[in-house]
């Protein structure tokens, strides 16, 4: 139990989430790395009295904080927008039972598609599971409503969906700091069976349970303070928001009334039509789906919104102006547009000594004419300077794909060899089933080549272990080799290589793209950022350098062409202070101008300098 007296503290939305977790006695967090909610788990991490883990994948984390809310204790599963889609059927069945300790599931919607392959809006996904869903619109009520929503499950038996924004989990506000307060209650599993073996006979009954526990909740949206209107006096237009909306709304200091969801769905009909009578005109104002729009239309009430907002993207405060321009709220524009400029384009690259640039150059080298991509870093190979994917859909999907593709080909007798690409976190997240997949109808010349790239790590999203990262350090409690396990599932052409020793690596990769059956290519190397790869770093000798840019085609950040004085040719150049002495550029020099610094005489000291 910890005691303070009360303090404030600068958080985001994410460390907020964490600490409101922790102040309403959670005791069981899960989640599968993923932005916007990564740090949620990370810093849950932090508390001793809680346990916290980084599932295999999405479906694993909700099914871990199923179990804690079975037993009865405060349970919360944490995830990215596009990460429910993975856990929709457990989630799906669980929302029909009576649950036990709280449960609370974070949706970290992606407006804008900061970094998801899409933009759904996962308040769809709330209403279509049955449950309650709270929208917070800053730093103080992501942890508030975090309190609130495990006290709305347990009182009326559901899980609630917290769903926040990119933004909003990023951005940093002023939060009170309180005392944990666990509940106190009687734990355990209930012995009645039919409470969550969701067979036919019980599901039947389940559906009468969640209309019923709809109803409670519609009743309790009436009067909750989640919800409040701030009436504007002589006003005769109404706004009806949400989340980080009411804050951009805010802003402007519009002529307006306001009514602020915090609970968003269920709507109280009773309440909304008690206050849009007030109004000569009502305009709604949210991001992305007209979700709330479109309850309040189901329940007969016109209103307006998305006639002037856009449909996708993030809406800033100069957008949202506009839009309430264009409807005649807004006479006169305050916020000026602003001029855009071109500037320099810097697009994201792999990062200095990424295991990942040596394997996309090769391929690049072989003149492959398709390669299925997947999710995770290695998805910047679409772009330049390899441009290396011509599909990526969902984490896995690599795998199932090249086998569609291949048979699709082969019917139509084109013979095309393919290579597949996915990386070690997304092979344990959802890539050993499409694996398995491969061995069904298998025939002997489908030419397919997957490269699973074990850098052992998740690494986009900041370094979480995974199920091979204790291979590579004691931190980590998992060890599981890549190799090893598909050669259980009965694969017999498996190679595993060091894509840094690039010449032999570049062999492989010849001999099997041009082998005519299915054939995997292990390639290990450490994640550079998160195992702080760091060897001598290596300079170029400008006087043998022939300008070829081989070395510049690798795509590592350290290099570059520069004058050299005295030298009219523009030459090869590594920054030294970037560069971490993977020594692949020295292996794709035709003429070994690129040198290690170890091995460095007085000469090429005062060329480096």
């Amino acid at each position: 139990m910890e005691t303070m007296l009360e303090e404030k503290r600068v958080l985001t939305g994410n460390e907020a989430i964490s600490r409101g977790f922790y102040e309403a006695g959670g005791k069981i967090a899960a989640s599968y790395p993923g932005s916007p909610t990564v740090e949620i788990i990370e810093k849950i991490k932090e508390y001793e009295e809680v346990y916290a883990e980084f599932s295999t994948n999405e479906k694993v984390a909700l099914e871990v904080a199923i179990g804690g809310s079975f037993y009865g204790v405060r349970s919360l599963a944490a995830m990215k927008h596009v990460g429910v889609n993975i856990a929709a059927d457990p989630l799906m069945t669980f929302t029909e039972t009576e649950i036990n300790g709280g449960f609370v599931l974070v949706s970290g919607d992606d407006p804008g598609l900061a970094s998801s392959q899409n933009e759904q809006d996962n308040r769809i996904f709330g209403k279509f599971a049955n449950m309650a869903i709270v929208d917070p619109s800053d730093g103080q009520e992501a942890k508030d409503f975090t309190k609130r929503a495990f006290e709305i499950s347990e009182e009326f038996h559901t899980p609630v969906m917290l769903r926040i924004t990119s933004r909003l989990c990023h951005s940093r506000s002023v939060v009170r700091i309180e005392e944990r307060k666990v509940p106190e209650k009687k734990y355990g599993m209930d012995p009645n069976h039919e409470k969550y073996c969701m067979i036919p006979s019980s599901s039947r009954k389940a559906q009468f349970f969640m209309r019923e526990r709809l109803e409670k909740l519609e009743e309790y949206a009436y009067d909750t303070n989640l919800n409040r209107l701030e009436h504007r006096e002589g006003a005769d237009t109404l706004i009806i928001t949400s989340g980080l909306m009411y804050q951009n709304l805010k802003e402007l200091d519009a002529e307006v009334s306001i009514w602020k969801l915090g609970l968003i769905y269920p709507i109280s009909e009773k309440r909304a039509k008690e206050i849009i009578s007030q109004y000569k005109r009502v305009i709604v104002l949210e991001e992305m789906m007209p979700f709330i729009e479109n309850e309040l239309k189901l329940m007969g009430i016109p209103c307006e919104g998305k006639k002037y907002f856009s449909f996708t993207g993030e809406l800033h405060i100069n957008h949202i102006e506009e839009g309430l321009h264009r409807a005649g709220i807004v006479q006169e524009k305050k916020i000026h547009d602003y001029e855009l400029r071109d500037t320099v384009p810097r697009p994201p690259l792999f990062c200095t000594g990424c295991p990942h640039r040596p394997t996309f150059d090769i391929i690049k080298k072989s003149k492959a004419k398709i390669v299925i991509g997947d999710i995770g870093c290695y998805s910047l190979a679409h772009l330049a300077p390899f441009e290396q994917s011509n599909s990526i859909i969902s984490m896995g999907a690599s795998i199932g794909i090249v086998k569609g593709l291949q048979k699709a080909m082969a019917l139509h007798d084109d013979h095309e060899p393919l290579i597949a690409v996915i990386g070690d976190g997304t092979f344990f997240h959802s890539g050993i089933p499409g694996f398995i997949n491969l061995l069904h109808q298998k025939k002997e010349k489908q030419n397919i080549t997957i490269v699973v790239l074990d850098n052992r790590t998740t690494a986009m999203t900041g370094g979480q272990p995974n199920a091979s990262s204790g291979l590579y350090n004691d931190r980590d409690d998992m060890k599981i080799g890549i190799k090893t396990l598909v050669e259980s599932l009965g694969f017999d052409r498996i190679k595993e290589i060091n894509q840094y020793d690039y010449k032999a690596a570049a062999q492989v990769f010849k001999e099997e793209i041009a082998h005519e059956g299915i054939s995997i290519i292990v390639v290990n190397g450490p994640c550079a950022l998160k195992y702080n790869l760091e060897q001598p770093h290596f300079y170029v000798d400008p006087h043998v350098c022939i300008s070829c840019r081989s070395c510049i085609k690798t795509g590592c950040p350290p290099l570059r062409m520069v004058k050299y004085e005295g030298i009219e040719k523009l030459k090869s150049s590594i920054d030294k202070d970037m560069c971490v002495g993977c020594r692949v550029c020295a292996q794709v020099c035709p003429v070994n101008a690129i040198k290690s610094s170890a091995n460095m005489d007085r000469e090429d000291e005062q060329i480096d300098h």
